[in-house]
């Protein structure tokens, strides 16, 4: 185990969990998570998944692809991570995970039971709320175990700091 994971698991708070994705709202849902636990004494976790690729022709070509999309996916979470510190005065759990992103975040809260929250943000554009969010309303809702907190994806930090 980590010794972040470890340091994390012995806080007293909470921990927000937020699924990072190319999203502008994904950013209005880590800095709802980053206040909730700064004023609970919470923490916060990052699940990045890097989702299959579809080009298999090659092998060559499919793990440089594979490896790139790491590289892009550790840069991410470096910068997110700062932001995380920033916030709320703690690193946060990461966790990379390669697959599907709704089954890939079942699998997250299934196995890690210190997550207490699941934090996303919807978008507010004419195309609805986002597809992880409705997977996860419409079929999963009921079957995970922790509760999903769902912020519109266009709040200010002020309005966010105003909630928290």
């Amino acid at each position: 185990m980590s010794q972040r994971k470890e340091s994390a698991k012995e806080s007293s708070g909470r921990c927000f969990l937020v699924v990072v994705d190319p999203t502008k709202e994904m950013h209005t849902a880590l800095r709802f998570a980053c206040y909730r636990a700064h004023s609970t004494g919470g923490y916060v976790s990052l699940l990045y998944v890097l989702e299959p690729a579809d080009f298999q022709h090659w092998m060559t070509v499919g793990e440089l692809m594979r490896d790139e999309a790491r590289a892009e996916a550790e840069e991410h979470l470096k910068q997110f991570s700062e932001e995380v510190n920033k916030l709320t005065g703690k690193m946060p759990v990461l966790f990379v995970r390669e697959g599907v992103r709704s089954e890939e975040l079942v699998k997250v809260l299934e196995e890690e039971p210190s997550i207490s929250i699941l934090v996303l943000a919807a978008a507010s554009g004419p195309e609805g709320p986002g597809p992880l969010i409705n997977h996860l309303v419409n079929k999963l809702a009921g079957k995970i175990r922790v509760p999903i907190t769902i912020v519109p994806g266009d709040l200010t930090d002020e309005q966010l700091r105003l909630l928290t």
